[in-house]
């Protein structure tokens, strides 16, 4: 790329970017609207079901929203028995958060259709691309948030 080039807008990436992401939630988004929920108690399933015994104040720190919004939607999936809140073995007042097994299973159904179409895309291209793909988004984090995510996705990208 040249100088010129790098101050020209990327609008071929960018808008890839959005009919990408617009697919990749578009799966589950079928299975949440079934059962009233969005994208946001997607986000939410993911990261207690992977990050077993989370405190709210870690999710509300992954997911950089307001306690707010965290609340309604953490709301209605403790409710519905999606998620469970414990408290905090050393300090009562933590909400320690978990999936159950209503919301295991459901996760596992989410990430069947993402995990496909992320699978069907790299099959498609060279031998070593999801190496590129994993270096490319990794980058695209924000430089002082990328320790931090790669300690939460429990695997060091360079």
């Amino acid at each position: 790329m040249s100088k010129k080039d790098i101050n020209s807008p990327r609008f071929d990436l960018i808008e890839l970017f959005f009919f990408a992401y617009r697919d990749f939630t578009g799966d589950p988004d079928v299975l949440l609207d079934e059962l009233g929920f969005g994208r946001a108690h997607h986000r939410v399933l993911h990261f207690v079901h992977r990050n077993p015994g989370i405190r709210v104040s870690d999710l509300l720190d992954i997911l950089k929203i307001t306690k707010q919004s965290l609340g309604r939607v953490l709301k209605q999936l403790v409710d519905e028995d999606f998620i469970c809140q414990e408290p905090g073995a050393l300090d009562r007042r933590q909400r320690l958060l978990y999936t159950t097994e209503k919301g295991t299973k459901f996760c596992a159904q989410l990430s069947k259709l993402q995990t496909q179409r992320i699978n069907k895309a790299i099959s498609l291209m060279p031998d070593g691309s999801d190496d590129i793909v994993r270096q490319f988004l990794y980058l695209m984090i924000d430089e002082n948030d990328r320790s931090e995510v790669a300690r939460l996705i429990g695997k060091e990208t360079d």
